[in-house]
């Protein structure tokens, strides 16, 4: 399952996870200094597993340095209603069975915001993974780019298409009450 970071413990849990993922996969270490929302994968054992974190995003955001984002015809037109995806990670033991609440989250933070999209600097395999195994709407903006550490590809999410049309992604764990 996955819930809302809410306390000193969960962001201390939160932040042990992402590094050890980030340094793991040869990435620097980069602490955010604006968030709209921090996300925790917990095990039905109580064990936090991932973590997902969602930024405000603008014309001025730093992922425009990488990826000409605020250039891209959606995002131009969607001024107000996109954010930044960063610190999506989950233990290396945990990564084959979680995915989906992380992306659960994404689409609860975006459907309560009226989000359309996200933007991303996504690792290659992951971006495989969400485009084959989920078949979630996206879009890669620019080939793969070395970055921090290691590839990614700058992609945009299409959050609203999955959370107007929940019926075609039953991996959704969206609570009931999410509308």
């Amino acid at each position: 399952m996955f819930k809302r970071v809410e306390n000193e413990l969960e962001l201390a849990m939160f932040n042990g996870i992402w590094t050890t993922v980030w340094l793991e996969k040869g990435f620097e270490l980069e602490f955010s200094r604006q968030i709209l929302e921090r996300y925790v994968v917990v095990t039905d054992e109580g064990h936090y597993v991932g973590t997902t974190e969602i930024k405000p995003y603008s014309s001025e955001s730093p992922i425009n340095e990488v990826a000409a984002f605020d250039r891209h015809p959606k995002v131009i037109n969607a001024v107000g209603v996109v954010a930044e995806i960063d610190k999506m990670a989950l233990l290396r033991t945990y990564r084959g069975n979680f995915l989906s609440d992380l992306l659960s989250a994404l689409v609860e933070f975006g459907e309560k915001n009226k989000l359309k999209y996200f933007v991303a600097l996504l690792e290659p395999v992951l971006l495989r993974a969400l485009r084959i195994s989920f078949q979630v709407p996206l879009e890669k903006v620019a080939n793969k780019i070395f970055y921090k550490g290691d590839y990614v590809i700058p992609t945009i999410v299409n959050v609203e298409e999955v959370y107007t049309h929940k019926d075609d992604y039953p991996w959704l764990t969206l609570p009931l009450s999410a509308t």
